[in-house]
């Protein structure tokens, strides 16, 4: 079955929202109302349901962030084009979030809130990325770049290409962030000397390192905090 025709109207997603609003929606019959249909086999809240619970991690809606094209197939009753409105659901929602606290002019003074900006973006990345956050003269974030992906240590990711990105988006300070897949936010020995060799680089050119942030599984660390720069 692959519709809601049993399902009396006033218990039927779209209906709800029509009657109730949308606040009054649970997360599957959200993504109820925007999938539209089911499949054969499945009807559009068993399908929601089954995305939610995708990764059997309990990560719900906050899950549309993460999973990649390629899970989403092996979900029973996605197809291709399914799976593509999923993955631009969750892209609408990275930029919508990211837009918003932009025009808020976001202060990274403390780590905890630069932790709070990437977290729910790159605490489930499967692959260790390295972005550099440019900050104005009052720890306001002026804009950010992946600087290199994979192991962040000094054999790819070069500090060169930092402090030059740096200087391109005139920043006076510069915080680097990058997540540990394995959830554990400590640093390694490579995280270490990276935090090294960036700090004596920007010394020489007059930018100034404000933290390393380690993003893990909704917790993190920073060098600042920790005393460790």
């Amino acid at each position: 079955m692959n519709d809601l025709k049993e399902t009396p109207v006033e218990e039927r997603p779209y209906e709800r929202a029509v009657l109730y609003g949308t606040a009054a929606l649970t997360d599957a019959e959200l993504l109820a109302v925007l999938l539209r249909t089911g499949t054969s086999g499945f009807d559009v809240m068993a399908l929601s349901h089954a995305v939610l619970n995708l990764d059997g991690k309990n990560n719900g809606i906050t899950g549309l962030l993460h999973h990649t094209y390629e899970e989403y197939l092996d979900c029973p009753g996605i197809g291709k084009v399914k799976a593509v409105q999923l993955l631009c659901l969750g892209e609408i929602s990275k930029r919508i979030w990211k837009r918003d606290a932009s025009s808020r002019r976001v202060s990274f003074h403390e780590p905890s809130a630069c932790a709070r900006y990437y977290m729910q973006e790159m605490r489930h990345l499967e692959k260790e990325e390295l972005v550099v956050s440019y900050l104005d003269t009052r720890y306001h974030l002026t804009g950010d770049e992946v600087i290199s992906l994979g192991t962040v240590d000094s054999s790819v990711c070069s500090v060169r290409d930092i402090m030059i990105s740096a200087l391109n988006h005139r920043a006076v300070s510069i915080i680097l962030v990058h997540n540990h897949p394995s959830g554990n936010p400590s640093p390694s020995r490579e995280d270490i000397n990276v935090t090294k060799q960036v700090e004596e680089a920007g010394k020489m050119i007059g930018i100034h390192l404000s933290d390393h942030i380690i993003i893990g599984d909704n917790a993190y660390y920073s060098f600042r905090e920790w005393g460790t720069l």
